[in-house]
């Protein structure tokens, strides 16, 4: 089992402290820890202070020179940039820290496999992204490992709960693509990602990458399907990968060119256990959650 991190955390920072941070957050100031959270728009900011944390603004594509807050914990939760094929904002944030934080984690993707056709990925299987967005987030990987070869790199697949489901799509009945042409797609819901980093920062954990993921794979009928069917309308059109290219964006097509089944065993090894193991009761908590508000 993991253990608890030796030595006080005085302070945490968070980068890119949107849905998932602000959950993480949350649970540190319940703990009466300092948290600070990294964020773009004013909005974003109040949000993470009506939580009782700290934030600060600034653009991760204009940094400047100024130092970043000094930290015990870096949770870096931010996405690369929208083009090329490196992450120049790590590079630019580990930069500006005043030193190597005592706790790092870094949600990656499960895109840094590329396409594995169909195959059980763990987390021994070599990286090898076929996108660009896949090979600046293995990027993103290799530096923070490089800086600090005691971060934990969480790889997660698609993120799903309150106002991150496909309903537009499924109202509309906006077609998928065949089950016979595509592949697998795997999920994490948000509660139990931000859960996942939450453990990953306040605990020793025995490995530096982990699958955050609920360990389901399912083709990508099945999830709109269920989506549906709570939503209580028809299934939503299938489409041949022919007609699929001439209606999705690229990158929407990018993402159904690669198939994997991802494992979370060396997860379940840490004694995680997930609140949303079947995607069914995820999304149904994820609509009530929406109703609510």
């Amino acid at each position: 089992m993991p253990a608890s991190v030796a030595g006080p955390i005085r302070h945490t920072l968070i980068i890119g402290c949107g849905d998932t941070g602000v959950r993480v957050a949350a649970r540190l100031v319940a703990s009466a820890e300092l948290v600070t959270g990294l964020v773009r728009s004013q909005a974003s900011a109040a949000r993470v202070r009506s939580i009782g944390a700290r934030a600060i603004r600034r653009d991760l594509d204009q940094l400047g020179t100024e130092k970043l807050p000094d930290c015990d914990r870096l949770l870096y939760f931010a996405p690369p940039g929208r083009a090329g094929h490196a992450d120049y904002r790590m590079g630019d944030v580990l930069a500006r820290l005043p030193r190597v934080p005592t706790q790092l984690v870094y949600i990656s993707t499960s895109g840094v496999y590329g396409d594995c056709q169909g195959d059980w990925v763990d987390e021994t299987r070599p990286v090898d992204p076929q996108s660009e967005r896949g090979q600046r987030r293995a990027d993103a990987e290799r530096q923070i490992a490089d800086y600090a070869p005691h971060a934990v790199i969480l790889r997660a697949p698609g993120i799903y709960g309150p106002n991150r489901l496909p309903v537009s799509r499924v109202l509309d009945r906006e077609p998928i693509l065949d089950d016979a042409e595509g592949g697998w797609s795997n999920r994490i819901h948000i509660d139990d990602l931000a859960t996942i980093a939450y453990r990953a920062g306040t605990e020793r954990w025995p490995h530096s990458i982990y699958n955050a993921c609920d360990g389901l794979p399912t083709r990508l009928s099945t999830y709109y399907d269920a989506l549906a069917e709570l939503l209580g309308v028809e299934p939503v059109p299938r489409i041949s990968w022919a007609e699929a290219e001439s209606r999705f964006s690229a990158m929407r097509l990018s993402f159904l060119r690669e198939s994997r089944r991802l494992s979370n065993r060396r997860l379940v090894d840490t004694g995680f256990e997930s609140i949303f193991c079947d995607f069914r009761e995820g999304l149904a908590a994820s609509l009530k959650a929406e109703s609510a508000d």
